[in-house]
């Protein structure tokens, strides 16, 4: 049953949606699919734990391997053989061979990329659900509401709730896209392709020093418009804005060419990928001038913030999974108000302490083979959240 209800503006309406109560088979079937679903998630959190400590343990000694054999580089200018093969540390300009250009708007820039970024007003839908129930129903209001903005992707109306009214192209007329420099050296090395992928510190690019390209297009501040009115713009129209990273050579507007610190292996005069004892790659860029040590200081930071983040991602995974998979429990009870809602309390402190224990025997587990004595701590302190679990249940009364 669908009842529609219209605001008196186009732009929103309402759809209301009813559908009777699933019975106790059906919610019973949903949750032995969910179960399926949350045994493979299950499964899925231990190989990223595990893989993920291995992979984190790798990563730091491939570090520390590299802090202790790269050398500083006396100067950026001249290739020496003496450090064929080597890691080396270099600091120093970008520089490139032909500046990039846009000839379609008459732009050029001495840099390492160039974006060209293309707009296009369209229509956006909005949707705000809310379930209630009713009458022994489950109903479903959905608020639909439209709004016009620029976006770089094309919004496919065909999928809106109501296309009539809310109708967008389904192509820009100008493309998107990214101009990469060809030639990228510091000094006299060049950079290989997995260095010069790291320079993308995008910044716009101001307009204000160029001319209106077209008749048809009009500039209006970092912008070109293709629009009869840029103030007030149709759906259909463009707008398109030039970002670039990695300057590499002096601009009047711009300034200097950006300074980049890179630590990588000389082959001939070019920087390519350092293959450590552990199978790791080390291939570094970052912005500025930095020394040996701030750069691994900044790769060990980043492999410790990455290495969190996929334990957290482990344990959610875990968590959710052992969630689905004990759902059914909750399921039998649903007809009774405080049973279910106790139980569904013990379930999801159950999935807590089991996500926890069963993360941090996995995680010792991965460590196992680097360092056991911290594997076997953190096996011990896996059992923590299991016997706090078993001190909060009352003991039974003696009979």
């Amino acid at each position: 049953l669908q009842q529609f209800s219209d605001t008196g503006s186009r732009k929103e309406h309402v759809k209301i949606t009813s559908e009777s109560k699933p019975g106790f088979l059906e919610r019973l079937s949903e949750t032995s699919g969910g179960m399926l679903v949350g045994l493979v998630t299950f499964l899925l959190s231990f190989y990223l734990l595990f893989t993920n400590e291995g992979r984190a343990l790798r990563t730091a000694r491939s570090l520390d391997e590299g802090l202790s054999l790269v050398i500083t580089l006396d100067s950026i200018h001249s290739v020496s053989q003496q450090n064929e093969g080597r890691l080396v540390h270099l600091a120093g300009a970008l520089s490139t061979s032909k500046p990039l250009f846009d000839p379609s708007y008459g732009l050029s820039i001495q840099a390492v990329k160039l974006k060209r970024n293309v707009e296009m007003y369209q229509w956006v839908e909005y949707e705000e659900t809310t379930e209630y129930e009713e009458n022994g129903e489950i109903k479903k209001e959905t608020k639909y509401s439209y709004n016009t903005e620029w976006k770089s992707e094309v919004v496919n109306s065909r999928n809106f709730d109501r296309e009539i009214g809310h109708k967008n192209p389904s192509a820009m007329a100008v493309e998107s896209f990214t101009a990469v420099s060809p030639n990228v050296q510091v000094g006299s090395f060049v950079l290989s392709k997995g260095l010069v992928d790291k320079i993308d510190d995008f910044k716009q690019l101001s307009l204000s020093n160029l001319e209106d390209p077209h008749a048809d297009v009009t500039r209006g501040g970092d912008y070109f418009y293709h629009s009869e009115n840029p103030r007030r713009p149709e759906v259909g129209d463009l707008r398109v804005s030039f970002f670039y990273a990695g300057l590499s050579g002096d601009d009047p507007h711009l300034g200097s060419a950006d300074k980049v610190t890179v630590i990588a292996r000389q082959r001939g005069d070019q920087l390519v990928p350092y293959h450590t004892k552990s199978g790791e790659v080390l291939q570094i860029l970052y912005p500025g001038d930095l020394s040996v040590e701030e750069v691994f200081q900044k790769e060990h930071a980043s492999n410790t913030m990455k290495t969190w983040a996929l334990r957290a991602a482990g344990w959610l995974a875990m968590f959710v999974g052992i969630s689905l998979m004990t759902r059914i429990f909750y399921t039998l009870v649903d007809w009774f108000p405080v049973v279910r809602d106790l139980v569904n309390i013990g379930l999801k402190a159950f999935a807590f302490c089991l996500a926890s224990s069963l993360s941090l025997l996995t995680i010792s587990i991965g460590w196992l083979f680097y360092r056991p004595v911290w594997a076997l701590l953190i096996g011990l302190l896996s059992v923590v959240p299991i016997v706090v679990a078993k001190s909060r249940v009352p003991p039974k009364k003696q009979q």
